[in-house]
């Protein structure tokens, strides 16, 4: 039996902490926004596209004109520009771009890499135009239709 003159004490038994997860999720919302705000999205819009208002006000009255002063260059998947469906070397389209340069100072020169084209391969191209003497030179993209 139990002694009277003895007196246990028993303690009792602290409940188990509960871990919160409230805290945690406030910091992870805080760090998500934050990351959010300083972060910067990199895509092919950084370098400069056409735009329509911007081709409308300068388009000539003839589309002969427009033609001899406008130029497309196609980078393809394997990184080779072409024209008018021939492929081109470096220095094929360098000299190709000197010559259309003289009969035009004005010459727009429109680069459309496919969506699988090297970036190397599309710096390449503009760096041969830039040589050449482009001034007016432009990378365009195409957009899927919803």
């Amino acid at each position: 039996m139990h002694d009277p003159a003895t007196t246990v004490l028993k303690r009792p038994t602290p409940p188990r902490a509960l871990i919160s997860l409230v805290p945690m999720i406030d910091v992870m919302l805080i760090l998500l926004v934050f990351f959010m705000v300083t972060s910067t999205y990199l895509n092919l819009d950084m370098i400069p596209a056409v735009d329509h208002v911007d081709d409308a006000s300068d388009t000539p009255a003839s589309g002969v004109e427009t033609s001899a002063r406008t130029m497309l260059i196609r980078v393809g998947a394997d990184g080779v520009p072409t024209m008018q469906g021939q492929s081109l070397e470096a220095r094929q389209l360098d000299a190709l771009l000197v010559q259309r340069l003289q009969s035009a100072p004005d010459l727009r020169v429109m680069v459309l890499p496919t969506g699988a084209a090297d970036m190397q391969a599309l710096v390449a191209v503009m760096d041969i135009a830039t040589r050449a003497g482009v001034t007016n030179l432009r990378v365009i993209r195409l957009e899927a239709t919803e």
